[in-house]
């Protein structure tokens, strides 16, 4: 007999405790049958000739609208930003060489017209123009920073963080004044100035174009240094321009003050400070910054002038500053002769004469 449960024919087809009973966990909720990859057509689509039973479904359209809204967003997040970072990294850059204006440099001594006078530096200091100058790089100081038509705030301020590096760095670095290695300065440099750079200090030369002291200021150690303890004065001033839509240009105008000492040969005693006597620099300097130079830190220096004394007129200034120093006077040659029918190039051979009121006054001489 059959069970109590079972009608004498069996299970119907399709009744409880048919085949489908293990099927009976399965539920086919909503987000189950919008996640089906296949999906049947309707009655009315059936009626068209040749037409399938079932047609697939995209990914696309098997997810919500909201998660759909939701990935548009952020794919256009994400090709805004990569349109802004390709834009400021500049991949595809002109495969031609960078190149740049090379340096103009004119190098002005100042003879005086009487013995250099010498002393302690804090009399020298306090009896001169320089008295109300600030020390070292704390005279470098500089200007807001203002946006202009082509270049923003923040570019600007590259620009100037940079002149004044290069400033200190040529300036007022130890190391450098006394004649050591410039490669601090030559870090800064762009590429396409290198060049006229290492030459200046392989074979300088007074011809306007490879004075060593056109790039920074350095002198002899063999025959003067800085007198130990004291300060550099230092007063100036930083300008910015916009030149094109493409360059700012930054405008320096600094007066340096330096305490030196004579330097015997064979003497390795300290020098006494009375000894001292001061030599200044004013130095203009234009550099140019394009927008590669900003990106990679460098600068173009276009042009470099110094008047620079107590030095005599006949001294070869293009390798080392040569000051004339405490109780030293000014050769009474003039600039180095120049031959017109020479086949060099010619030189610009300058010389100035240094006011009375540029040096200490006349007590403390």
């Amino acid at each position: 007999m059959n069970g109590s449960g079972d009608p004498p024919e069996g299970t119907p087809e399709g009744g409880q405790g048919g085949g489908d009973e293990e099927y009976r966990s399965v539920v086919f909720d909503e987000s189950f049958v919008r996640a089906a990859r296949l999906q049947e057509f309707s009655a009315r689509e059936r009626m068209d000739d040749h037409a399938p039973a079932v047609r697939t479904r995209h990914a696309w359209a098997r997810v919500s609208a909201s998660r759909q809204v939701l990935l548009l967003v952020i794919l256009i997040a994400l090709a805004f930003g990569t349109a802004v970072y390709m834009g400021l990294r500049h991949p595809y850059k002109d495969p031609r060489p960078p190149t740049a204006e090379a340096l103009r440099i004119a190098l002005v001594p100042l003879a005086p017209r009487d013995p250099v006078p010498g002393g302690t530096p804090q009399d020298l200091f306090g009896h001169s123009p320089a008295a109300q100058f600030r020390d070292g790089a704390e005279g470098v100081n500089l200007p807001a920073a203002r946006r202009t038509q082509n270049f923003s705030e923040s570019l600007v301020m590259a620009a100037l963080a940079t002149a004044k590096e290069y400033t200190v760095k040529s300036a007022l670095d130890p190391a450098a004044l006394a004649g050591g290695s410039p490669r601090g300065v030559r870090l800064l440099l762009a590429p396409a100035q290198l060049g006229q750079f290492d030459s200046s200090f392989d074979h300088p030369a007074g011809d306007g174009r490879h004075a060593a002291t056109g790039w920074l200021i350095r002198f002899d150690a063999a025959q003067a240094a800085l007198t130990e303890g004291a300060p550099i004065r230092t007063q100036g001033t930083f300008s910015v321009s916009e030149v094109s839509p493409a360059a700012l240009e930054v405008l320096s105008d600094h007066i340096f003050v330096y305490a030196l000492h004579p330097v015997k040969a064979g003497d390795t005693r300290t020098a006494q400070s009375d000894q001292s006597s001061l030599f200044t620099v004013r130095r203009t300097m234009r550099f140019r910054f394009d927008r590669d130079d900003l990106q990679e830190h460098h600068v173009q220096v276009l042009q470099s002038s110094l008047q620079a004394g107590p030095e005599s007129c006949s001294a070869d200034a293009s390798g080392y500053l040569r000051p004339l120093l405490a109780g030293q006077t000014a050769s009474g040659s003039g600039p180095a002769g120049t031959d017109p029918y020479a086949t060099a190039a010619p030189t610009a051979a300058l010389c100035g004469t240094l006011a009375p009121g540029a040096e200490p006054s006349p007590p403390h001489r």
